[in-house]
């Protein structure tokens, strides 16, 4: 047991995306569809601001207020009002990352519709804030953005949708959306068309809110898994109550991640926080800091805990270090502690005996 959970985790936690980030996999399927419309996707992006190679990685980071503009340039370019619910017919609600599995795992509705108000800010998009409005007979999910986007229509029917996909797995084919509401300007005749993607009723208001029978919140979800649920539930909030946000707190956590593919680079730590290298190593230098240092310091703390750890031999602790060979980890941990590891190892067991 640890922290009243019944699991612990020996690895690290993703750290959570910046205040004006989301995760890429809000980029899914959009090179298929640009592609469909005879356009080079790879421009598009590279004039928004965003590498072409982040759809690669859907946990990766890029920029909100890049992929809201990235949306509206080609509703404009394309003549296509509707270009965000285009896109989202090339997503699954898996965009959402671990909040969609914690979801589907869920118990009750209720308790997935709650799980989804705690954790999209965590791991998904911070600038979102939702809530629910419980009703005597009808509920409305409803959610506003802390961050002025400026024109984000196409951005709306996008997370619109994957919400209602969301939902339609959770609930079944029980689940019957009443209408649904959004804060958008959008034109009369295209009404009937959204209405059609939502399957309900659609609306023009000050609020965005998807309205469903206050009933379907005591309906039970058929994909349910308390063990699932448990897991999740209990990594997402150490995740959010971890709040590593700092640049340095993030580099550790994604060297951590990283190492044992041993191809820990900041090549890949920029792309993975949705930066540049010149920002990042800019920012690591305010901190009086280089890449090289936390990556050492990290093999370092990661090497000596490893060791402590009788079940793992040297061969498994050099590769979870990124080590291609152990001779190459022994050298490196003589060079930081002045003992080899074994040496290490042995002390560890005649302190323990003493």
């Amino acid at each position: 047991m640890s922290d009243g959970h019944f699991f612990s985790l020996e690895g690290p936690l993703d750290s959570m995306p910046m205040a004006n980030q989301m995760r890429a996999a809000n980029l899914t399927g959009f090179t298929e569809l640009v592609r469909t419309l005879g356009v080079d996707p790879r421009p598009l992006l590279e004039r928004h601001g965003i590498d072409a190679r982040a759809i690669r990685d859907p946990d990766s980071y890029i920029e909100t207020q890049s992929l809201v503009d990235l949306l509206e340039y080609c509703s404009t370019s394309f003549n296509d009002p509707l270009f965000g619910l285009r896109m989202a017919k090339f997503q699954d609600p898996d965009v959402f990352g671990s909040v969609a599995s914690l979801c589907r795992s869920a118990s009750s509705f209720r308790e997935a519709v709650e799980g989804f108000i705690n954790f999209i800010p965590v791991v998904h998009s911070p600038v979102a804030v939702l809530e629910l409005a419980e009703g005597k007979d009808t509920s409305e999910l409803r959610w506003h953005m802390q961050t002025d986007l400026g024109q984000n229509k196409q951005a709306e029917y996008k997370g619109t949708l994957l919400i209602l996909k969301l939902l339609r797995q959770v609930g079944g084919r029980s689940f019957l959306p009443r209408y649904v509401n959004l804060a958008v300007d959008s034109r009369a005749k295209d009404l009937p068309e959204i209405s059609s993607h939502f399957g309900c009723t659609f609306h023009k208001s000050s609020v965005n809110a998807i309205a469903f029978p206050t009933s379907a919140l005591n309906q039970p979800v058929g994909s349910a898994n308390r063990l699932l649920f448990r897991l999740l539930g209990g990594y997402l909030g150490r995740v959010r109550s971890a709040s590593r946000t700092s640049t340095v707190e993030r580099v550790e956590d994604y060297v951590r991640g990283a190492l044992p593919s041993g191809n820990c680079t900041i090549e890949h730590c920029a792309k993975k926080l949705g930066t540049s290298v010149r920002t990042l190593q800019a920012n690591l230098s305010e901190a009086g800091l280089r890449f090289s240092d936390i990556l050492e310091q990290q093999r370092v703390n990661l090497a000596q805990s490893y060791l402590e750890r009788d079940e793992l031999s040297l061969d498994d602790v050099a590769a979870m270090l990124g080590y291609a060979e152990q001779s190459s980890f022994g050298r490196a941990f003589k060079r930081w502690t002045g003992s080899t590891p074994q040496r290490f190892r042995r002390n560890l067991e005649l302190r323990r005996a003493a």
